[in-house]
């Protein structure tokens, strides 16, 4: 399975980005190949307009079946996730990539729509 993150920075040493569709990075993190892979977002998070739908467009575009984020997307980013089966999980703002993950396995952060 994919999991993604909405992140600050390229690695597991980066933080969870509280924002959705302005992150800078969407890491995912291939858990049968126990890979983490960095995808540039700066791009779309520099577009005017349209960014949460744009962002969540991508992020199910590269696969993801459960993204991690902070704040959570708006209401058209998350009606586009929740209509491509996306699990979004939020409230994990502020902590690093690793403790996100391990908080979502633990089952310690809220789940919305998906």
């Amino acid at each position: 399975m994919i999991v993604g993150f909405t992140s600050t920075g390229e690695g597991w040493d980066a933080k969870i980005d509280p924002r959705f569709g302005r992150t800078d990075y969407i890491l995912l993190y291939d858990e049968e190949k126990d890979e983490l892979k960095a995808v540039d977002n700066r791009e779309v998070s520099a577009m005017a307009h349209g960014v949460g739908p744009k962002t969540a467009q991508r992020i199910h575009e590269l696969g993801v079946e459960v993204l991690i984020t902070g704040n959570g997307p708006g209401g058209n980013a998350a009606e586009v996730l929740k209509n491509m089966n996306v699990k979004i999980y939020i409230k994990a703002g502020g902590m690093g990539i690793r403790e996100a993950y391990e908080a979502y396995k633990a089952n310690k952060l809220e789940s919305i729509g998906g």
